[in-house]
């Protein structure tokens, strides 16, 4: 690929008019398009915000409603996910306990996470009816488990097929059909391990849709960068901390901003791949994918949106 350091004068023009055009000088604010791109950590136990409740909960959250006949929803992002019988998904808490069945979601808490009944309530469709099962609560009310996790829907939930509570504080997860958390599958229809993208997208809980690299890792930018000039502030000991994204072919994509989707070549020899010409990184503290541990270091790294911009970062 032709690039800006091309050694042929007409080339490194050429190059360099196509750089600008893609790198150039349409740099507004460096959040995507004014929209929310995910929620800080909750201060809040990790029920959601406000408890998730407020005017949108309203009394009727507060009466624990059957089930019914249970049903699986196959989620591209989420795997397989259990629902009620109107096809409300259903949430297990992470500070619950199956071994004994257990609910310490009271109060508030269960005002924005509405119980679910165990009276009536089916096993979906080729699932073991032993997984079902049921708990006392405080009030006396039969509270509907799966596998010894207690049932939970989610007041801010208004359709079916709505999982607005999935992630929620982190210890809020959309339910599998055995009671564990809800995963996508690891393997493809064929039985054959899917093969990531170069560069894609993920549903952080907290940040929102985030890029991520082949391997499932965060992908960084450093605020001390520049796009135009395309120049990196991280050298040397820098580096080892947060390696640079080695380049992506274009067309081994999902979901990323191919506009400025070039490959700097550092000073130091090492070729870097960029969105919309900021350069990207990844955190040699994440230990595995889904970590974002580099979010907000020194108040100068930040994942990054489909678009380049950086998460979460204070305007």
């Amino acid at each position: 690929m032709k690039t800006w350091r091309s050694a042929s004068i007409a080339a490194a023009a050429a190059a360099l008019l196509a750089l600008t055009t893609a790198c150039g000088q349409e740099k507004g604010s460096d959040e995507p398009n004014g929209q929310s791109v995910g929620n800080a950590a909750p201060a809040d136990g990790g029920y959601g915000d406000g408890y998730g409740g407020g005017e949108d909960a309203g009394a009727e959250a507060a009466a624990a409603k059957p089930a019914g006949q249970l049903a699986v929803w196959d989620s591209k992002e989420l795997g397989e996910v259990v629902t009620d019988s109107a096809g409300f998904t259903l949430y297990r808490f992470d500070e619950d306990t199956a071994k004994p069945p257990k609910s310490n979601c009271e109060g508030d808490c269960a005002t924005a996470w509405p119980v679910v009944a165990a009276e009536g309530a089916k096993a979906a469709p080729g699932v073991d009816e032993a997984l079902i099962g049921s708990v006392e609560r405080a009030d006396g009310t039969e509270q509907l488990t799966i596998a010894g996790w207690p049932m939970y829907r989610y007041a801010k939930d208004k359709q079916p097929g709505d999982a607005k509570g999935q992630g929620v504080g982190g210890t809020w997860f959309a339910a599998a059909p055995d009671g564990k958390k809800a995963s996508p599958a690891a393997e493809d229809a064929g039985g054959e391990q899917a093969d990531p993208a170069g560069l894609s997208t993920r549903k952080d809980p907290k940040l929102g849709e985030i890029v991520v690299d082949k391997n499932g890792m965060t992908v960084y930018r450093f605020k001390k960068d520049s796009a135009w000039p395309m120049k990196s502030a991280c050298t040397g000991d820098c580096l080892e901390n947060w390696p640079v994204v080695e380049p992506v072919d274009k067309n081994d994509t999902e979901g990323i901003l191919k506009k400025g989707f070039v490959t700097f070549d550092r000073p130091d020899g090492l070729q870097q791949q960029t969105i919309d010409c900021w350069p990207l990184y990844t955190y040699a503290g994440d230990q595995a994918p889904g970590d974002t541990n580099g979010q907000g270091v020194g108040g100068t790294w930040y994942a990054v949106s489909p678009q380049g911009k950086l998460v979460g970062a204070p305007k």
